[in-house]
């Protein structure tokens, strides 16, 4: 692949492998394991697989590799591991560095399962958390420690869509040897910087845009070679969260088509967004490309965009917000995003359910809450919705 291809083309071409038969759309290699030629073969490459040589496809796959290899030149990352899901990158992220006595310090704004394993899953095993603010620069100075081990967060932040100033962070952990891993689910890979900014692990739920059709789950970890190949490769070849291949052909269908999707939807969020503004049923309607965003410049000097996820916080409280999910007639409820389709969620009640109520009010997750992701439909058809729906509140 050209090193000067630019990033639509990478998104067709990127990382594509072609059997003896030359076909146009990628193949799906649905086998779990691989025949050798000899046992010395075999054993060969037990010892030391090439990079065009698999075992069982746990460890690795042909198209599961041309989807790791897309998306790792369309983030800029030297490697990539394709995983089971979002949660499964997540994880396996987190549990493949770390061990007992390590210190980790994360934003406290997080996904309730990222939320699960860092407060459950890691003490359990002996590593100490330390959460924060994630917007104020000062926790993070006084909470990350000469021996902190990682620091995590979300870029953009779920579902309240705050900004945290990544370069700023990154610069604070590197300093005493700290590694900075970020879920970057809602800046996408589109218009992800992530690793130029100071990010040494990226993670995605494929789920979300790269798929973007509601099709199939999975996940990706991405970043430096010897970081895929010596830290994560092990753990998930004896953990076993790998992607299928036939989802990670899905996801190579999706990376063709995810830089004109995602337009769209950033498009359609921010005319909703300006839109949206000063509505009387409404406390706020958040998004990050709107100049009324507290971190606004941060997301335009950081990604150059907003997002294709807006956050609306009714006035009415839970009953306002049901009012409004159950009057929309285009958006669907449900608990996904990054889709083609419109997607509405009430966070409260569904994906942040199991966090306490202060810790709701402390992340700003109100029970007027409701996270819009903006699908591909016609924008002025998505606010007509929307608006009915408020009125119906």
């Amino acid at each position: 692949m050209s090193t000067d291809w630019k990033q639509r083309t990478k998104l067709v071409h990127g990382g594509t492998r072609r059997s003896q038969y030359n076909e146009v759309s990628e193949a799906i290699f649905l086998t779990q394991g691989f025949v050798y030629d000899s046992a010395e073969q075999a054993e060969a490459r037990f010892l030391e697989a090439g990079p065009d040589e698999f075992i069982y496809a746990r460890y690795g796959n042909p198209t599961v590799a041309m989807f790791e290899g897309r998306i790792a030149a369309l983030e800029g990352a030297e490697a990539a591991f394709a995983t089971a899901s979002g949660m499964a990158a997540v994880s396996a992220a987190l549990m493949a560095c770390l061990k007992a006595g390590d210190h980790v310090v994360a934003a406290r704004a997080l996904f309730g399962s990222s939320l699960y394993v860092l407060e459950e899953l890691l003490g359990r095993y002996g590593v100490e958390v330390t959460f924060v603010d994630g917007l104020d620069l000062d926790q993070w100075r006084d909470a990350i420690r000469p021996d902190t081990a990682l620091v995590f967060f979300e870029t953009i932040a779920n579902p309240t869509l705050e900004v945290i100033d990544l370069p700023a962070v990154a610069e604070l952990a590197h300093a005493v040897g700290a590694r900075v891993m970020v879920d970057n689910v809602f800046v996408t890979p589109v218009h992800s910087r992530a690793l130029s900014q100071g990010a040494d692990v990226v993670v995605y739920s494929a789920t979300k845009h790269i798929d973007g059709q509601g099709r199939a789950l999975g996940g990706v970890i991405l970043g430096s070679e010897e970081f895929i190949r010596k830290v994560i490769e092990p753990y998930m070849k004896h953990t076993g969260g790998a992607m299928s291949p036939f989802s990670a052909w899905v996801m190579l269908k999706g990376l063709e088509t995810i830089a004109l999707r995602v337009r769209a939807q950033i498009e359609g969020a921010s005319h909703l967004a300006t839109a949206l503004q000063g509505h009387p049923k409404l406390l706020r309607a958040i998004y990050p490309g709107h100049p009324d965003h507290p971190q606004h410049a941060l997301a335009m000097r950081d990604m150059g965009m907003g997002g294709t996820v807006i956050s609306l916080d009714l006035k009415d409280g839970q009953e306002a917000a049901f009012r409004f999910l159950n009057a929309l007639t285009i958006a669907v409820i449900s608990n996904n995003l990054g889709d083609a389709k419109s997607i509405a969620t009430h966070p409260a009640t569904t994906t942040h359910q199991r966090l306490s109520d202060d810790q709701k009010v402390t992340l700003g997750i109100t029970p007027g809450l409701v996270r819009f992701s903006v699908g591909i439909e016609d924008p002025e058809d998505l606010l007509a919705d929307v608006l009915a729906a408020l009125d119906a509140a």
